[in-house]
């Protein structure tokens, strides 16, 4: 298996990323639009989800990266609750609905396959040296 090295080539943030440009697609129709609350709601629990991955990747310690995986595992639940509450105002049908919380439910069993490969590892992290790291050149 390969080192990954930045949160980007994470699978689960990838499909984050992916659940939160198409959440974002929904709340631009008409109706949606106009539900300040909801709309605001289901926005900031689709970023929580890519933000929390990207932050406890960047934290020193697996057990750190577990806590934050749960806290996004969290805001995913949120994705999906606010799903429901879209289908009964009727901003979404339900096919719609049934694509997006399958989707939703495949992500959140990813994320918990995760966590359970990073509770189970042997390898529990350290802090990652700065000392060494030099700023990028510009190519002007």
């Amino acid at each position: 298996m390969a080192t990954i090295t930045k949160f980007e080539d994470l699978e689960i943030w990838k499909m984050a990323r992916e659940q939160s440009k198409e959440i974002f697609l929904l709340t631009n129709t008409i109706d949606f639009k106009r539900d300040f609350d909801l709309k605001n709601q289901i926005k900031d629990s689709k970023g929580s989800v890519m933000d929390n991955i990207a932050e406890g990747f960047e934290r020193f310690s697996n057990k750190e990266f577990c806590q934050f995986l749960i806290i996004a595992k969290g805001s995913n639940s949120e994705v999906r609750s606010q799903l429901y509450r879209a289908f009964d105002k009727k901003y979404i049908d339900h096919e719609i609905l049934n694509l997006r919380l399958d989707y939703s439910n495949f992500l959140a069993n990813r994320m918990k396959s995760f966590i359970d490969y990073l509770q189970s590892s042997n390898f529990k992290g350290k802090p990652k040296s700065l000392t060494n790291i030099q700023p990028p050149t510009s190519n002007k």
